[in-house]
Order: structure tokens, then C-alpha cells, then sequence
């Protein structure tokens, strides 16, 4: 993975948010403050914005840029978490950026995320969605699997963990404060990061 393919990741990353925008916002409405699609419908815009004015010369670059801001500039709990996700994985990723090293730099991402958001798999939030993400890319590299295989595995993943907090009770975020009621949706936060890995997956496709 170059500078260009991980930003690349967040254009379509962006793509797919706004096409879903309002899909996410009517989940986040459901058990939420109803403001997901849009925050993050805005602060894709506006890393696409940073991405373009001081073009990243390296893969973790591109993902630190991206991290700080969504954290600048996304409302919510969404920016912060997310944004602590790509800050990490920027931090953590080695040269050259082989696919262990970037599922070893995502893991580090969603390490963060769950101790920011004192989250863990079950609790019905975005890890649900990025803990078997991560899980998948690190049984692909065991495996000797390519990178595009493995994207699309863990893109996968994703989304069968965000369609799994369905019949979960949340017990994080806004959504706790509803008890049994939070039971029977999904979970704004797991839909969106199956966005993101899906864009991934869609990217090392194409370029493939």
C-alpha cells in the first residue's frame, strides 16, 4: 500500500458515506442523536479537502492527516473515535507497508478505539464491525493470503459483525441509556465502518 492508494481508501470511503448518508443518520435516529450520516458525511469532506491541499508522501501520513482531522472536525463521538483509529494506525505503521504491517497497524487502531470508547466486542458499537475486520486480515496473513483476498475478507467481516449488533442490547454510548429497546438495530457506528472497510476492499481491488 503507496500514499496514493490509502488516499485512494478515504476518497471512496467518502463516496460510499455520502451515498449512505442518510441511511446512517436514520439508524443513528433510532438509538442516537441522529447526527452520524452527516457528521461523517462532513468530515470525509473535509479530509478529502486536507488530503488534497498538502498531499501526504507516505501511507501513514495519509492516515494520521486523516485522524487529526476528523478529530478537529467531526461532532460527536464519531470523530474522536474514528479519528483515534487512523491517528494510531498511523503511529503504528512500519515501512515498507507490507500487508503485516497494515493489519498489525489496524489492529493498534481498534486497540485504541476500545480503550477510548471502553468498548469491547458484544457491547454494540463500531467494534463489533473492526474487531473481526482485524481479526480476518490477521488470519489472511497467517494464511499467506493476497492483499486483495484478505481486504475482501475482512471487508466481510465487517459486515457481518455490523449486521450482528442487530439483536444486541446496546451497552455503550447513547444507545445504553434505552435498555431493551436499542434491541432490533444495527448499530450507526458498526454500519459505517463496514463502509470503510468495504471502500478498502473496493480499492485494492481496482488496483490489483
Amino acid at each position: 500500500m503507496d500514499a496514493s492508494l490509502c488516499v485512494a481508501w478515504f476518497e471512496e470511503a467518502a463516496r460510499l458515506v455520502h451515498r449512505d448518508r442518510d441511511r446512517l443518520t436514520r439508524l443513528d435516529a433510532e438509538i442516537g442523536d441522529g447526527d452520524h450520516g452527516t457528521n461523517l458525511d462532513r468530515g470525509l469532506t473535509e479530509v478529502r479537502k486536507a488530503l488534497a491541499e498538502s498531499p501526504p508522501g507516505s501511507p501513514a501520513e495519509v492516515l494520521t492527516i486523516a485522524g487529526t482531522t476528523l478529530i478537529r472536525r467531526v461532532g460527536g463521538a464519531s470523530g474522536p473515535l474514528y479519528g483515534s483509529v487512523f491517528r494510531q494506525m498511523g503511529k503504528a505503521l512500519q515501512s515498507p507497508v507490507t500487508l503485516a504491517a497494515f493489519s498489525a497497524a489496524f489492529e493498534e487502531g481498534v486497540v485504541a478505539v476500545e480503550r477510548l470508547g471502553k468498548a469491547a466486542l458484544g457491547d454494540k458499537t463500531m467494534v463489533d464491525a473492526l474487531a473481526p475486520a482485524s481479526r480476518a486480515l490477521a488470519l489472511a496473513v497467517r494464511d499467506g493470503v493476497g492483499v486483495r483476498e484478505a481486504v475482501e475478507q475482512a471487508a466481510r467481516a465487517a459486515a457481518e459483525g455490523a449486521e450482528a449488533t442487530i439483536p444486541m442490547r446496546a451497552r455503550k454510548g447513547r444507545a445504553s441509556y434505552l435498555g431493551e429497546r436499542s434491541v432490533g438495530h444495527m448499530d450507526p457506528g458498526a454500519a459505517s465502518s463496514a463502509l470503510f472497510m468495504e471502500a478498502l476492499a473496493t480499492v485494492a481491488r481496482e488496483a490489483a
